[in-house]
């Protein structure tokens, strides 16, 4: 190979290089340490289908009506899932009067499957249940896996907890937004992309 055809092979990896690194940077998991690429953004304002009970649920109208929404995107098949349920129902129970909304919306998930998880489990009474048809919701929250709970104020995202959460860290993340502090996004536990991950 010529000198020429050296620099220009030179040239192209470094080009190529440069565009993984600006594609990573933009596109990069929590799983990675990375900061999410929602985290900032406006929260999708869709309209989606109640759970259990008929009618839907505006998310945009829950965030004009409380001060922080917290979103979190569950299934009956993630193991972690069963395992932060009561400790957000616990939360969502003690933050009902200081103006901060809990949605749960499944994943991947039948919906008489995920009413079977609830009827195990148990209901948050001050938590509004959600399905989500064709993944609209976990796509445009850049979901990664389950468990999974973004926080919302101010009609934007302002953090992400990727992973089995617990009451301690779910208040502190709560305590620390109610005061105006950044949280950005983090992995606190293990989690599941889908229902044939077994991790």
């Amino acid at each position: 190979m010529d000198r020429l055809g050296r620099l220009i092979m030179v040239v192209g990896l470094a080009v190529v290089g440069l565009a993984v690194a600006v594609f990573a940077a933009r596109f990069g998991s929590d799983v990675d340490g990375q900061v999410s690429p929602v985290v900032g953004a406006p929260a999708p304002g869709l309209t989606l289908p109640r759970l259990e009970g008929g009618g839907a649920v505006t998310l945009g109208t829950i965030g004009d009506r409380y001060e922080v929404v917290v979103v979190n995107f569950f299934a009956s098949w993630c193991l972690q899932c069963r395992n932060e349920h009561a400790d957000l129902i616990s939360t969502a129970d003690a933050y009902r009067d200081r103006s901060v909304q809990f949605v749960g919306i499944t994943f991947q998930d039948r919906p008489d499957r995920a009413i079977s998880f609830l009827d195990e489990l148990g209901r948050g009474t001050s938590t509004e249940y959600l399905l989500d048809p064709g993944s609209r919701a976990a796509i445009e929250f850049g979901v990664f896996g389950v468990p999974e709970t973004i926080f919302i104020k101010d009609g934007l995202i302002v953090g992400k907890l990727l992973g089995e959460s617990d009451a301690l860290t779910l208040s502190g993340t709560l305590e620390r937004i109610l005061s105006g502090e950044e949280v950005g996004s983090r992995q606190v536990g293990e989690f599941r992309r889908g229902p044939d991950d077994r991790g």
